[in-house]
């Protein structure tokens, strides 16, 4: 199968046709006849593994990526064109695997990398034929990232790498990842950092599972001894790392803000069209006050979704989101907690106990949803790491006081 027969020089109305004939002719009419009725139908007909066997069909196409040049395994169209594809998808539910792959090491591999880097790396995170993690948070350096301590030290044509990293959505099952080590220790803690893609599959890397709250094991901690990366994958100059993380975490920022292909089952549960079906379906819509708190919600998704629109149409057209991105995080990080929480409020005591207790699929999906979103004020950016970020770019406020700026990192003291 090959990719759409649309180009940059396609209308939108010619892009919306071929896309409606591809629908018909490669989407299985039951998912789209339950798409069309509510997630939970979808799921009955479309499991998982379902999915990932017909997802090499969506890859091909070069819709998952319809902006990206078809070198790549995109179309090349522009945002107009674009968002006409996505009109016509989106009512598909058809989820964009490889999120981390798509998102965040796609936004270093386009600002910083190489055209080999990018011919090389980007068609298989289409496919979703070799998966993505980011090792980037440490246990000492957190919301302080630029604190961090791994280590990768020049051994001709490559560097070897050592330290910890942790909270690591994925690493599990990852083949890649993008990797953020210091190598000039005499130089300040933001001058001697370089961006790697480090193959996950070798000898001196292991991946710990951490369990959460949900009974899941989405993070993980990775121990680095002696890894080696090619210098060939190195992306951007050696102690730049800092610069080229920038794309990485206003792109991941924008994703765990609803806006990226995590989607929301990514910050978990489901948005405030569940929560109106909920409402109906336990009869609570019809008192006035549940109806307020409900569409209060709603409306601010849909601030958010015009939030995440521009952030998007940013990325697109090459441009930074800038603060933006962080505008959507913050913002999204609140709501969707807010939204989770009045979704358990709606189940009474379904949220409370349900039988097979000692099963973990058998807890009640909106339940997982909200116990998953206590998450969202920390990933991507710690809320308050966020605002601080509003307050000195968007609002011109002076920078917190840093007794050590411009001191070397090895003279910093550190947790």
């Amino acid at each position: 199968m090959t990719a759409l027969p649309i180009s940059e020089s396609s209308s939108a109305s010619e892009a919306v046709e071929a896309v409606e004939r591809w629908v018909e002719a490669v989407v299985p009419i039951s998912w789209r006849t339950a798409a069309a009725q509510s997630p939970s139908e979808l799921r009955a007909v479309r499991s998982p593994a379902d999915y990932r066997r017909w997802y090499p069909a969506f890859a091909a196409s070069g819709l998952v990526a319809p902006t990206w040049a078809r070198d790549y395994g995109g179309l090349g169209v522009g945002n107009e064109v674009a968002r006409a594809i996505d009109a016509v998808l989106s009512p598909l539910r058809l989820s964009r695997l490889n999120p981390l792959g798509l998102n965040n090491a796609a936004a270093a591999l386009f600002s910083h990398g190489t055209e080999e880097q990018r011919l090389r790396f980007l068609p298989p995170i289409v496919r979703n034929e070799e998966k993505w993690c980011q090792l980037f948070s440490e246990p000492g350096a957190g919301s302080d990232l630029a604190s961090l301590a791994t280590r990768a030290v020049r051994d001709g044509d490559s560097w070897v790498i050592s330290g910890q990293k942790v909270w690591t959505t994925w690493a599990d099952e990852a083949d890649f990842a993008i990797l953020l080590a210091r190598t000039d220790p005499a130089a300040p803690k933001h001058k001697g950092i370089t961006y790697f893609l480090l193959d996950m599959h070798q000898p001196g890397v292991e991946v710990r599972p951490l369990r959460q709250i949900t009974g899941e094991a989405e993070f993980n901690e990775v121990f680095l001894d002696c890894a080696r990366v090619p210098d060939a994958h190195r992306v951007g100059d050696v102690n730049n790392g800092w610069r080229v993380s920038a794309s990485t975490l206003s792109s991941e920022r924008q994703m765990v803000s609803g806006s990226g292909s995590g989607g929301m089952a990514r910050l978990g549960g489901s948005g405030a069209g569940r929560l109106i079906s909920l409402a109906r379906e336990t009869g609570k819509w019809a008192d006035p006050v549940v109806r307020n708190k409900v569409m209060r919600l709603w409306a601010q998704e849909q601030i958010r979704g015009w939030t995440n629109a521009r952030v998007r149409a940013a990325l697109s057209a090459g441009q930074s989101p800038g603060a933006a991105s962080s505008i959507g995080k913050v913002h999204q990080a609140t709501l969707n907690q807010q939204i989770q929480d009045l979704m358990v409020d709606l189940l009474g005591t379904d949220a409370i106990a349900w039988p097979a207790a000692d099963d973990p699929d058998a807890m009640p999906r909106d339940v997982q949803g909200m116990m998953r979103s206590l998450a969202n004020g920390t990933e991507g950016g710690t809320t308050d790491i966020n605002k601080n970020i509003l307050g000195e770019r968007v609002l011109g406020l002076p920078k917190e006081p840093d007794p050590w700026k411009g001191k070397p990192w090895k003279d910093i003291p550190r947790s």
